[in-house]
C-alpha cells in the first residue's frame, strides 16, 4: 500500500477520471496543429533551412522522447494541473517553481492571442474566396473566442471529443494527399529519401539551425500530457502512455508529410518551390496536382478548424495553469474556484477569454495586421518560453531523482533526462540566435521579445525569494495542493 507525502486538503479539484489515452493525446496533437505545421511550416523550412526538413523532424521527436522518459517518469509521482510548475518546485525548488510557472503561463496566454488572431486570418480568407462572405478578420477572431471560451467552461471531456473530429480530419486529409502523391510519383522515391534523411543535409547544412527552429516548434503543447494527470483515468499509465504516442506519432508524422513534398516536387524541384513567390502553396499545389481542385478546396477548411482545435487545446492548457496558481496563491484566489457540477476550472477559463477577447478587439480596432502584426511576435514569445520551460523542467527531473531514484535505472532518471535537457536548452539557444525567423521581424525589437522569457522567470524566482523572506507561512503552503505520492499504484 503505498504512502502519501503531500495531498490536497482544499476542496478546489478539477474531475478524476474524465480522460483516457487517447482523450489527452487528442489534447496534445491539436495544440501542435499537424495541418497548419504541414501547410505553413513545411515551406519555410524547405526555405531557410534546406533538403532535410524531414529528417529534422524526426531528430526534434528523439530529443522530446528523450525528455519524455525522464519526464513520465516523475509524472508517477508528482500530479499536477501546474506541470511545470509543479516538476520544478519538486526537483529544483520552490522559487525555480515560481519562475517556471510565470514563464509557461505567459507563453500559454500570447499562443493564445497569436492562435486566435491566426484563426481570424484565415477565417476570412476561407469565407471570402469559398463563400464570398468578407467579414473582418477581428470579427472571426472574436466569435471564436466566445465558442473556445464556451466549449473550455463545460466538462473537459466535451472539448475532448470536439478535438477528436476535428483532429481526424485533418490527419485524414493530409494522409490522402501524402500517399496520393507518393502514388503518383513512384520513381522520385529513392533520391528523395536519401537526401530528406542523410545527415548531411539535416545537421550539417547551412541553414541546419533554422530548420531545429521549425523542428521543435512544431511540438508545441506536447507538455500538455502531464496538465491532464488530475483528470486523467489511471494516470501513472495514462499520462506516460499519452506523451510516448504523442511524441512518436507527431515526429513521423511530421517527417512522413515533409518527406511527401519531396517527392511531389523532386528533391531539387522542392527547393525551387519553396523560393518561389508562392512557397507558402506548397501543400495546396501538392494536393491539387494529386488529387484535383476538390484537394485544396477542403485544405483551406481544415486549416481553419486546425487552428481552431489547436486553440481550444492551449485555451484548456492555460486555464489549467491559471487555476492552479490561483490554488497556490500565487495569482488570485478565485481563479482556483471549479464548476459545481462539471468541475471544470470555470473562473479562469473565464478569466483567459476575456483577456484573449480584449486583446482581439482592441488589435482589431487599431487596425493592427492578424498576421505580422499581432500573430507572429505573440508565437515568438510563446514558442521561446515554452521551450525554455521544457528545459528548465528536464533539469527537474534530474534533481527529483538525485537523492532517491525511486527503482528506476540510471538511464531513466539521468542520462535521458541529461540529454533531453541538453537538446531542449541548445534547442532555445537556437530560437533565440535565428529569432527573427520565429517573430518574422528584424531589429532591436527581437531582443526586446526575446528578453520577455528571461525577465519573466527572474521576476517570478524574485517573487518567491522575497515570499519566503517575508511570508514564512505562505511560502510554506506553496506545493500544498502538488501530489507526491510514494509509488505509482497510488489512486490509479
Amino acid at each position: 500500500m503505498s504512502e502519501t507525502l503531500e495531498t490536497t486538503t482544499r476542496p478546489d479539484t478539477l474531475a478524476k477520471g474524465r480522460l483516457g489515452t487517447f482523450d489527452i493525446v487528442f489534447f496534445v496533437v491539436s495544440a501542435a496543429a499537424p495541418l497548419t505545421v504541414a501547410a505553413s511550416s513545411a515551406p519555410l523550412a524547405f526555405l531557410v533551412g534546406g533538403i532535410g526538413a524531414p529528417g529534422a523532424m524526426l531528430a526534434s521527436g528523439v530529443v522530446l522522447i528523450l525528455f519524455a522518459i525522464g519526464f513520465t517518469a516523475m509524472s508517477r509521482y508528482v500530479r499536477n494541473t501546474g506541470a511545470f510548475y509543479a516538476y520544478a518546485a519538486a526537483g529544483l525548488g520552490k522559487p525555480i517553481g515560481v519562475g517556471v510557472a510565470f514563464v509557461t503561463i505567459v507563453a500559454y496566454a500570447f499562443l493564445c492571442i497569436c492562435f486566435y488572431a491566426l484563426l481570424g486570418f484565415y477565417a476570412n480568407l476561407t469565407a471570402a474566396h469559398l463563400l464570398g462572405i468578407d467579414l473582418p478578420w477581428g470579427v472571426w477572431a472574436a466569435v471564436s473566442v466566445l465558442v473556445i471560451g464556451f466549449l473550455g467552461y463545460r466538462r473537459i471531456d466535451v472539448g475532448a471529443k470536439v478535438l477528436a473530429v476535428l483532429l481526424t480530419a485533418e490527419i485524414t486529409i493530409l494522409l490522402i494527399i501524402s500517399i496520393a502523391v507518393i502514388l503518383q510519383n513512384g520513381p522520385a522515391i529513392g533520391e528523395a529519401t536519401v537526401a530528406s534523411f542523410d545527415p548531411r543535409n539535416v545537421f550539417l547544412a547551412g541553414g541546419a539551425s533554422a530548420l531545429f527552429v521549425f523542428g521543435f516548434g512544431a511540438f508545441l503543447g506536447f507538455e500538455g500530457t502531464v496538465i491532464y494527470a488530475e483528470e486523467a483515468k489511471r494516470p501513472s499509465r495514462t499520462v506516460p502512455r499519452a506523451t510516448y504516442i504523442a511524441i512518436a506519432f507527431l515526429a513521423v508524422f511530421y517527417a512522413f508529410t515533409f518527406w511527401s513534398l519531396t517527392v511531389a516536387f523532386g528533391a531539387e524541384g522542392v527547393i525551387e518551390m519553396a523560393n518561389s513567390e508562392n512557397f507558402e502553396e506548397m501543400m495546396f499545389v501538392a494536393g491539387e496536382n494529386a488529387l484535383g481542385a476538390w484537394a485544396a478546396v477542403v485544405l483551406e477548411i481544415l486549416i481553419v478548424t486546425s487552428f481552431f482545435a489547436c486553440t481550444l487545446a492551449f485555451h484548456n492548457a492555460c486555464s489549467r495553469y491559471l487555476f492552479s496558481l490561483g490554488r497556490e496563491r500565487l495569482l488570485p484566489a478565485p481563479l482556483a474556484r471549479t464548476h459545481e457540477r462539471m468541475r471544470s476550472p470555470h473562473v479562469a477559463s473565464l478569466t483567459l477569454t476575456v483577456v484573449c477577447l480584449v486583446a482581439i478587439v482592441v488589435a482589431a480596432l487599431a487596425g493592427a495586421d492578424p498576421f505580422t502584426g499581432l500573430g507572429l511576435w505573440a508565437y515568438a514569445i510563446g514558442t521561446a518560453g515554452l521551450i525554455f520551460a521544457q528545459g528548465v523542467a528536464a533539469i527537474s527531473v534530474i534533481g527529483f531523482f538525485r537523492r532517491d531514484r525511486r527503482g528506476h535505472g540510471v538511464w531513466t532518471v539521468l542520462i535521458a533526462p541529461v540529454l533531453g535537457a541538453i537538446g531542449l536548452l541548445t534547442a532555445f539557444i537556437v530560437i533565440a540566435a535565428n529569432f527573427e525567423l520565429v517573430s518574422g521581424m528584424t531589429g532591436p525589437v527581437n531582443g526586446i521579445l526575446l528578453a520577455t522569457v528571461p525577465l519573466v522567470f527572474a521576476a517570478g524566482i524574485t517573487v518567491g525569494i522575497v515570499m519566503r523572506r517575508r511570508s514564512p507561512e505562505r511560502y510554506a503552503a506553496l506545493t500544498q495542493s502538488i501530489r507526491v505520492v510514494a509509488s505509482d499504484e497510488e489512486s490509479d
